[in-house]
């Protein structure tokens, strides 16, 4: 694949002069976003260098023998310029070894990269500030700040730290486009499930709406009903439910308040489709391997994290300093995310998800196995004779495996929490292009447990094709079960973040639980009876507004108890739990004018809010699978709606699915947003959706104060809002799977 070109082709004439640093005037525009690198690289983005923060400045290794400036750079684009203003652009920089020379130019970022300013100084090793002044000659919106490094002959280090371009104009307030009023599945309702949307409008009286054929006939018509004020997104809403047309079509539309929805199905066969696309997601995730053009077209890349340069390799991982003197092979597994890393409790709530996905083809009353049978996911091991969900399964579990702290070291038994690079890196780079040095971070109880909760579930469905595989994960899962009780307190550095997520719990007795359910599930033995049943997890009321994720693992036990069948003591109670939790999650989505059983507290959603959606919709779809009630299968049916469209934004979160859906996703690899010759994020990928948080800097200049919903932006820059995860696809694969056999 090509790599990042940032070159600004069409030079003109240099249209500023250096000046003396002066101080800004009050009522100047600061264009730039993160000039100061306090906690963060990003927006910026990298070209042939490996950037990270080093004492509060971005710092990038330059490799020498490039021909062009532009041939290594660092940059942020979308900057917005005003023809005829005054801009005073200004820096510090250092370079070692002395004597190379940085070429900062202010251009555009898009073809013809015409450059409006540049200067090239010569850098110091103790460094240097610099400022300029210049005229903008264009209006637009694509501006661009790169630092070009490249053309010298050796490698050399550039650092750079309070960059700014002050002057013209507040940028526009971000207004998302959420194209027309009324709110739809943009992708499919099944035609004897519910069809709901919503109408937003400031009419206080019912209105009529009218349902049409892709001929433009009226198939269906009724009133709409008024629900007030939505606290999700502020907006003045209506429902419609159109629920009693059954007939199957393509290419409907809802028609209401002089508004057309964009066009959706009435057909089940989609949800096949997407079933697949969301597994095939991980394909495109492994580490370790190449990633075969013909299997995934468009995808086709290097094997990442191999020993083969710039890559340090996966197979001979050290520590971090003072934490072990041994080295593991830690090659395989999944990409966790957008960036290169790989952590165990991610690993582990996302294995569980797909393996339970498996698991309830299995046993449930809609359950369908044969639906993920071999040769399904196009993936190297198709033909085998294994159900390829689980062949895709394995390859995260095998690298979970060799996570384990070995035998006759300390802490054997315990499960390292995560490894991944010594810094962070920037975008784009493809994990075969990542120069970093790779480490192995501290044990933990919470990684160990779920190494333990996984291995147990994988030891009961994979026996039946590889019974050596299953004993050695059952062996691994007792012996992490013993570490988890000796060391039962040992959690993650929430400060350990530099390179990678902390992903930090202070609390195991849900990971205690989870892991104990499944070793009795696998096993029937008493000792993790008596666990489970003298757990205060066990009894507790788990299902609040989030129903679980890594951190909240109590519902993963919960629910397989509930599902796989066993003889636990009381097990009743254990499926009136889940079904009273459900009910929860039913009363939240009829409260919603969205339809969605998700409202978090004081409204601020949480990072991968769309995940959080999914995850309550499987309380209510294992609700349905325990009782067979409609109610229960209508409300998990209803929950896709909103992620696939039926939303304040409406978009669907949903790469590939829906006629506007998010293409933009942070990931280090899917990156076309940044080079031409790289893909998007592949159909099935699940974006993470609103956060009141907000906290990347891109987000930050265009949602500061935003609403519930509101609180998203697609593009590759919003890490908070727009990253893609492997826990979070698991959920959508889940529900996607569960939707499918309701066809």
């Amino acid at each position: 694949m090509k790599r990042r070109r940032t070159a600004l082709l069409s030079l003109t004439a240099l249209l500023g002069t250096a000046l003396t640093a002066l101080p800004a005037e009050a009522d100047e525009v600061e264009q730039i976003r993160n000039g100061t690198f306090d906690t963060t690289t990003d927006p910026w983005w990298t070209s042939n260098v490996t950037a990270g923060l080093s004492d509060g400045r971005l710092c990038a290794d330059v490799p020498g023998g490039t021909t062009n400036p532009w041939d290594a750079a660092v940059g942020q684009n979308d900057l917005t310029l005003v023809k005829g203003e005054s801009y005073r652009f200004s820096f510090s920089a250092s370079g070692a070894p002395a004597g190379n020379a940085v070429r900062a130019i202010v251009g555009l970022s898009e073809a013809p990269y015409d450059t409006w300013f540049e200067v090239k100084p010569q850098l110091s090793v103790s460094g240097d500030a610099y400022a300029y002044t210049f005229t903008s000659p264009v209006d637009t919106t694509q501006g661009q700040v790169a630092f070009q490094l490249g053309g010298g002959a050796q490698d050399w280090r550039f650092c750079m730290d309070d960059v700014s371009l002050l002057g013209g104009v507040p940028p526009e307030p971000y207004e998302p486009d959420t194209g027309p009023r009324v709110r739809v599945n943009q992708v499919a309702y099944l035609p004897a499930g519910p069809k709901n949307a919503t109408l937003v409008t400031d009419a206080t009286e019912a209105l009529p709406w009218q349902l049409k054929n892709a001929g433009g006939a009226v198939v269906a018509q009724g009133r709409t009903v008024p629900r007030g004020v939505d606290v999700s997104s502020g907006q003045h809403v209506h429902s419609i439910d159109f629920g009693s047309y059954r007939a199957h079509g393509a290419g409907l539309t809802l028609v209401a308040d002089g508004e057309t929805s964009r066009p959706f199905d009435i057909d089940a066969g989609v949800y096949e489709d997407l079933r697949l696309d969301s597994l095939k997601f991980y394909y495109t995730q492994r580490s370790g391997i190449e990633i075969r053009d013909e299997l995934r077209p468009g995808y086709g890349r290097p094997a990442g994290h191999v020993d083969v340069a710039p890559n340090q390799g996966d197979t001979n991982v050290p520590c971090q300093p003072g934490v072990c003197d041994y080295t593991l092979d830690v090659t395989g597994g999944w990409y966790d995310a957008g960036d290169h890393g790989k952590y165990v409790v991610n690993g582990g709530i996302s294995t569980w998800e797909l393996l339970s996905t498996y698991e309830r083809a299995l046993h449930a009353r809609t359950g369908r196995p044969g639906t993920l049978r071999d040769g399904t996911l196009a993936i190297p091991e198709s033909g085998n004779k294994v159900p390829d969900i689980l062949d895709e399964v394995r390859w995260e579990l095998e690298f979970l495996l060799k996570m384990q702290v070995p035998d006759g070291r300390p802490l054997a038994g315990m499960a390292h929490h995560k490894m991944h690079d010594e810094q962070w890196t920037g975008l784009p780079l493809l994990p075969s292009d990542d120069p970093q040095k790779r480490e192995l971070h501290p044990p933990s109880t919470q990684a160990t447990l779920n190494l333990a909760a996984t291995a147990a579930q994988a030891a009961r469905l994979y026996r039946p094709y590889d019974r050596a595989f299953a004993a050695r994960a059952l062996a691994a899962a007792r012996k992490a079960w013993a570490a988890a009780l000796a060391h039962p307190a040992m959690y993650a550095d929430p400060n350990d973040g530099i390179g990678g997520g902390a992903y930090p719990d202070s609390d195991a007795t849900d990971e205690f639980y989870w892991a104990a359910a499944e070793l009795y599930l696998t096993t029937g033995e008493r000792q993790f009876e008596r666990h489970i049943l003298t757990s205060p997890v066990h009894t507790a009321d788990i299902f609040g507004p989030l129903g679980f994720d890594w951190a909240r693992t109590a519902a993963a036990g919960r629910l397989d108890l509930a599902t796989v069948p066993n003889r636990l003591p009381g097990r009743d109670k254990v499926r009136r739990s889940v079904i009273k939790g459900a009910d929860r999650y039913l009363a939240t989505l009829k409260a919603q004018p969205y339809g969605m059983p998700y409202a978090p507290d004081g409204n601020l959603y949480d990072w991968g809010s769309t995940h959080q959606v999914l995850n309550n919709a499987v309380i209510i779809a294992t609700a349905y699978d325990l009782t067979g009630a409609a109610k229960y299968r209508d409300g998990a049916l209803q929950s896709m709606d909103y992620v696939l469209g039926r939303n304040a934004l409406n978009i669907s979160y949903v790469t590939g699915y829906g006629e506007v859906s998010a293409q933009n996703q942070h990931s280090r690899w899917y990156a076309r947003q940044l080079d031409p010759g790289l893909p998007n994020p592949p159909r099935g990928t699940l974006a993470g959706g609103p956060n009141s948080s907000i906290q990347d800097p891109y987000a930050q200049s265009k949602l500061t104060g935003c609403v519930g919903q509101f609180c998203y932006i697609d593009d590759i820059q919003s890490w908070s809002t727009n990253e893609t995860t492997i826990n979070w696809n698991a959920a959508l694969a889940r529900m996607a799977s569960f939707v499918a056999d309701q066809g």
